[in-house]
């Protein structure tokens, strides 16, 4: 089995797995994996693509710079230079996106802080983080319509081989330097965003809440 194949499969699998969580509106989000570090080239979702379908058409194989690295008719998702920032600066090996409700939500609320800040949570050990009590912080940044300006301001919060951004109003960006460890830590993000929208609510509800 080739690796072109094998990372394709890898990327598949977890595809669906998000798809199975209806993480993917609309045609919504974008993924990615590494297959080769020298030169570099990812898999990438293809543009328009119904996520929540299996087919021969998902991904195309793209070079450092974003740019399909064979020929074909398929155009790389919107948001692949984000993407390229990721792999260009850092080791990581795969890379999600979604839009979902939760993590739009946190974005609206915290935008004014740049960030949003989490604590007391057991799902923050999934991060690799044991200190009780400990506290995890997602900068969140502009939407801008200029994707290549949104991946400049993008990448001044990219200095890990993992990590995370919230977009403002336009779903989180998560790497981490295997499909798993970015898909774990992707998991973990939204329990956290789906825990805070609720727990506000049940506040504003007057309910005792911490």
């Amino acid at each position: 089995m080739s690796i072109v194949v094998k990372k394709w499969n890898e990327l598949a699998e977890v595809k669906a797995e998000l798809a199975a969580r209806d993480w993917f509106f609309a045609t919504s989000g974008n993924l990615s994996i590494k297959v080769t570090d020298d030169p570099l080239t990812f898999l990438v979702t293809a543009s328009g693509k119904d996520k929540r379908k299996q087919t021969d058409e998902d991904f195309l194989l793209v070079d450092a710079a974003g740019r399909p690295a064979e020929k074909t008719h398929l155009k790389p998702s919107a948001e692949t230079l984000l993407h390229v920032e990721i792999y260009n600066r850092t080791n990581a090996g795969c890379v999600l996106h979604v839009h979902t409700v939760d993590n739009n939500l946190i974005s609206e609320l915290y935008a004014s802080n740049g960030e949003a800040v989490f604590s007391g949570q057991e799902i923050i050990k999934a991060f690799g983080i044991w200190e009780e009590n400990a506290a995890v912080r997602i900068p969140i940044i502009n939407n801008d319509a200029d994707i290549p300006m949104l991946a400049r301001e993008f990448a001044n919060h990219v200095h890990g081989d993992a990590g995370a951004v919230l977009i403002h109003n336009h779903g989180i960006t998560v790497w981490g330097r295997t499909a798993f460890e970015a898909k774990k830590h992707l998991e973990a993000w939204e329990f956290l965003f789906s825990w805070q929208v609720k727990r506000l609510l049940l506040q504003r509800a007057g309910l005792p809440v911490g």
